[in-house]
C-alpha cells in the first residue's frame, strides 16, 4: 500500500490546526482544522507570514532565514508548549503547540510543520469553576488565601487575569501578607500547572552560592563543586520559578538575570555553554525598590523588567473584617494537630484581636493562636491566653508610632524636593538621580496630592 498518496485525506482529517511554513515564516499549507481554529481561510493564510497569528510562544529573529529566521529553527522542535493565538476576529485563542523542523536530504532546513490544539474551552471551564468558587465562597478563600474583604476580592481577580498571561509578576506586601501563597495561586491557575514551580529566597545565600542555585554549576567551577549540578531555572523550566525576596539580590546577580530575562538562556556557573529555558518569572519583595533604585543598589532596568505587572498583598491591618475566619481556620488545623478540644475565642478575646495592628500580619495571628493553643487546655480561648503584646494597649500605641518610619522619612523628604521645585517632577528626578517614572511612582505610593500639599502648601 502507497500510504504517501492519503497524506493529504490523513491530514485533512486531523482535529489539531497544522501549518507548514517555509524557512522565512511564510506559510505554504494549512489544513481545515487550522482554518477553523484561526478564522483564516486557506487562501488568507498560505503566502501570509506565521507573524499573523502573533503566537506568543514565538521567538522571531527576523535576521534572515532559518536559524536567523526564529528560535524554531535554533532548537529544531517544540514540544508541548502552551501558547495563545490571535484569530481573524481579535479573539485570543489558548493553543498547545507542537513544532519540528523539516529538512532537506543534505540536512538543510526547508522550512518546519506546527500543529495547534485548542484548549481555548478548557481554559473557559476553568474560569467558570474559579468564577463559581468566588461566588458560592468555596472554602471561604481562593486557591488556599482566605478573605472575603473588598482587599482580598480585588487582589483574588488580579490574580485570575494575570494568570492567564505569560507577563511577569511582582508581587510586594509587607512581611507576612502571604507573597508566596499568591505566586502558587497564579502558578496553580495558570496554563503551566502541569509543570513545576520552584521557589529561591533570594536572601538567605549569599552572592556566589546564589548564582549557583539559580543557574547551575559544572564540576570543578569552585571548590566543593565535585559535580555538575542543575540550577533552580533548569528545574523550572516550562513551568514558574518564584524568585522571593529579590531586592537582597547583589548586583554581579542581578546582571546575569536581566540577561535571562532577556535571551531566555542560562550559563551554568563555571561553563560558557548557553541552555535555552521557558520559566515564567514570577517576584516578591518587602523592600522599597524605588528606594533601592535611587540607592544604586538594584538595577533599574531589571526593575521594569519583572515589574511588568504588579500586585499588591494587603496588609492584615487593612482586612481586619477577615481575621475570623483566619482565626478560624487556625483554630481547626491546631486542633487536628494537638487534638485539644478548642471551642474557639471569647468575644473579649476576638476584641482584642481586631483591636490590634499586627505588624506581622498573618504570620503573627498564625502564632498567636498557636500560643493560646499552649496556654489553652481546652473549652475557650481568653484573654489571658494570648500574647502580651497583643492584650497591652500601650504596646500597641508603640508599634503603630513605628509601623512604617522608612515610608514616613521618604514621603517628607520627597514632598520637600517637589516644594523646592514648585512640584516639577522632571527636576525632582534630577535632584534625586532617579527616573522621572520614579518620582511619579513614589507621588502614586505615598499618596502625595501635587495641588494640595506642593503647589499650595
Amino acid at each position: 500500500m502507497d500510504i504517501a498518496r492519503y497524506w493529504k485525506t490523513i491530514v485533512d482529517t486531523l482535529q489539531d490546526g497544522l501549518m507548514v511554513v517555509d524557512s522565512s515564516g511564510n506559510i505554504v499549507a494549512v489544513n481545515p482544522a487550522a482554518e477553523k481554529l484561526t478564522g483564516y481561510s486557506a487562501e488568507e493564510l498560505i503566502g501570509s507570514n506565521c507573524r499573523e497569528l502573533n503566537c506568543t510562544g514565538c521567538e522571531v529573529f527576523d535576521q534572515g532565514d532559518g536559524e536567523k529566521w526564529c528560535k524554531l529553527f535554533l532548537k529544531g522542535e517544540t514540544r508541548a508548549k502552551q501558547c495563545v493565538i490571535m484569530r481573524k476576529d481579535g479573539r485570543a485563542i489558548h493553543t498547545i503547540k507542537n513544532a519540528s523542523v523539516l529538512r532537506d536530504s543534505d540536512g538543510r532546513a526547508i522550512g518546519a510543520v506546527e500543529t495547534f490544539t485548542d484548549m481555548s474551552e478548557i481554559v473557559r471551564q476553568q474560569q467558570e469553576i474559579l468564577s463559581l468558587r468566588k461566588t458560592f465562597h468555596v472554602d471561604d478563600g481562593y486557591q488556599g488565601i482566605l478573605g472575603q474583604s473588598p482587599a482580598m476580592q480585588r487582589l483574588f481577580e488580579l490574580i485570575e487575569n494575570v494568570a492567564l498571561s505569560e507577563a511577569p509578576v511582582m508581587i510586594q506586601g509587607q512581611s507576612g501578607t502571604g507573597k508566596e501563597l499568591v505566586a502558587r495561586a497564579i502558578h496553580d491557575v495558570s496554563l503551566r500547572c502541569s509543570k513545576p514551580f520552584v521557589k529561591v529566597n533570594c536572601a538567605a545565600l549569599n552572592e556566589n552560592l546564589l548564582e549557583s542555585e539559580l543557574f547551575g554549576h559544572v564540576k570543578g567551577a569552585y571548590t566543593g563543586a565535585d559535580r555538575s549540578r542543575a540550577g533552580r531555572f533548569e528545574a523550572a523550566h516550562e513551568g514558574t520559578i518564584f524568585l522571593d525576596e529579590i531586592g537582597d539580590i547583589p548586583l554581579k546577580t542581578q546582571v546575569k538575570l536581566l540577561r535571562v530575562l532577556e535571551e531566555k538562556e542560562i550559563e551554568r556557573v563555571g561553563d560558557h555553554k548557553s541552555i535555552s529555558i521557558d520559566v515564567r518569572i514570577i517576584s516578591a519583595t518587602n523592600r522599597d525598590l524605588d528606594a533601592l533604585i535611587a540607592q544604586g543598589i538594584f538595577r533599574e532596568d531589571l526593575f521594569f523588567r519583572i515589574n511588568v505587572f504588579p500586585l499588591r498583598c494587603p496588609a492584615l491591618c487593612e482586612r481586619k473584617e477577615d481575621i475570623p475566619m483566619i482565626v478560624q481556620n487556625f483554630i481547626e488545623q491546631n486542633i487536628k494537630k494537638s487534638g485539644k478540644k478548642i471551642l474557639g475565642l471569647t468575644s473579649e478575646s476576638m476584641e482584642k484581636l481586631m483591636a490590634y495592628c499586627w505588624p506581622g500580619n498573618v504570620r503573627e495571628l498564625r502564632n498567636a493562636i498557636e500560643y493560646a493553643f499552649v496556654l489553652c487546655s481546652g473549652g475557650w480561648i481568653e484573654v489571658g491566653h494570648l500574647p502580651v503584646r497583643i492584650t497591652r494597649p500601650e504596646a500597641m500605641s508603640s508599634i503603630n508610632a513605628m509601623a512604617h518610619p522608612e515610608d514616613t522619612r521618604g514621603r517628607e523628604h520627597l514632598v520637600r524636593v517637589l516644594r523646592q521645585v514648585s512640584g516639577n517632577q522632571s527636576e525632582a528626578a534630577r535632584i534625586l538621580e532617579v527616573s522621572r517614572v520614579t518620582i511619579w511612582k513614589r507621588i502614586k505610593k505615598y499618596g502625595i496630592d501635587i495641588h494640595s500639599e506642593i503647589v499650595s502648601p
